[in-house]
């Protein structure tokens, strides 16, 4: 894994913090990492309810650069609380893409050995 891919990596894994919010509510299992276009960081957890009205930690990291003003994401990493990269699931997926023609070229880590894809590669008949 690169230097570059091992920040972010461990950026994903610092927010990782499992806990039971209510008996409806679980956060902290997954953590993520997002690279912006101006080498910022931004970092979030999944939220899972009872309902399946939760959010992925991607989502939740995306939220947070959106939310200090960036809109375009280099690279993204997810990472389970065992220490498994994780790939984004279909919604994540769709959410990326809808960020711009440049999503085609959003780095997403796969494997703990360092492995991307780009996210054109996984979303091949997506239509901006």
């Amino acid at each position: 894994m690169t230097e570059e891919w091992q920040k972010l990596y461990d950026a994903a894994v610092s927010v990782i913090n499992p806990h039971q919010v209510s008996d409806f509510m679980f956060t902290g299992d997954v953590g993520a990492a997002v690279l912006s276009s101006t080498g910022n960081i931004y970092t979030g957890v999944c939220i899972d309810t009872a309902c399946s009205l939760g959010f992925c930690a991607e989502r939740n990291a995306i939220a947070a650069m959106f939310t200090n003003g960036e809109f375009e994401i280099v690279k993204v990493c997810a990472v389970y609380k065992d220490g498994g990269v994780m790939p984004p699931c279909g919604a994540c997926r769709e959410f990326m893409m809808q960020t711009g023609k440049s999503a085609r070229d959003i780095e997403v880590l796969v494997h703990r050995d360092g492995r991307t894809v780009r996210l054109g590669d996984i979303m091949p008949e997506y239509q901006y």
